[in-house]
């Protein structure tokens, strides 16, 4: 993973196009103000290098401390937040920075906030929906495509063999459909008409 590159201080919450979630405010840890941190960090020691965290309501949060509990889970202890009841108050809380302070990716990765909203098409050009959302069950990355039709969402792997065109210029993700996962129709019911 790339360095981050020397973050701007930004004065104000950046707009909606350029916030990167980079942590999430979890439970209050004993009794000091500390809390409960899950980290979106490559290094989830460094969600501070970024540039200063804000809330969506504009709050900018500096980190006094902080240390690892555990895999992306950290114990950190906020200026300003010296309760535990500040701390659950905020429970929940997603931490943004500027888009504009993280380092360009390699070749062949991507932000989860790049990709969000990227209309996809199959290989021929037919349009099929937009990206919706990206998850991580554990095997890998899954695309949660909204069908340009409507209805429930569709997965797809994000693999190369299933999305082998990505281009951010054109806001386009092409696919391979035959990796489409979608929702099984409902089998008709009595009275359910013809």
């Amino acid at each position: 993973m790339p360095k981050p590159r020397k973050p701007k201080a930004p004065s104000a919450l950046p707009p909606p196009e350029r916030r990167v979630v980079m942590a999430v405010i979890g439970a209050p840890h004993g009794v000091r103000g500390e809390a409960r941190v899950k980290s979106f960090a490559g290094d989830p020691l460094a969600i501070a290098d970024y540039g200063t965290l804000f809330a969506a309501d504009g709050t900018a949060y500096e980190i006094e401390s902080g240390r690892l509990l555990k895999d992306d889970m950290l114990i950190v202890k906020f200026a300003h937040l010296s309760t535990p009841e500040a701390v659950k108050a905020l429970t929940g809380t997603e931490l943004f920075i500027d888009r504009a302070n993280l380092p360009e990716p390699d070749e062949d990765e991507f932000y989860h906030a790049d990709l969000i909203g990227l209309d996809v098409a199959e290989a021929g050009g037919e349009p099929l929906g937009r990206i919706l959302a990206i998850h991580d069950y554990g095997a890998g990355d899954i695309l949660e495509i909204r069908p340009a039709s409507g209805g429930g969402t569709w997965l797809l792997p994000f693999t190369r063999a299933a999305a082998p065109v990505i281009d951010l210029a054109a806001r386009r993700v092409m696919i391979n459909a035959t990796f489409l996962t979608k929702p099984e129709a409902r089998p008709p019911e009595a009275g359910d008409e013809p």
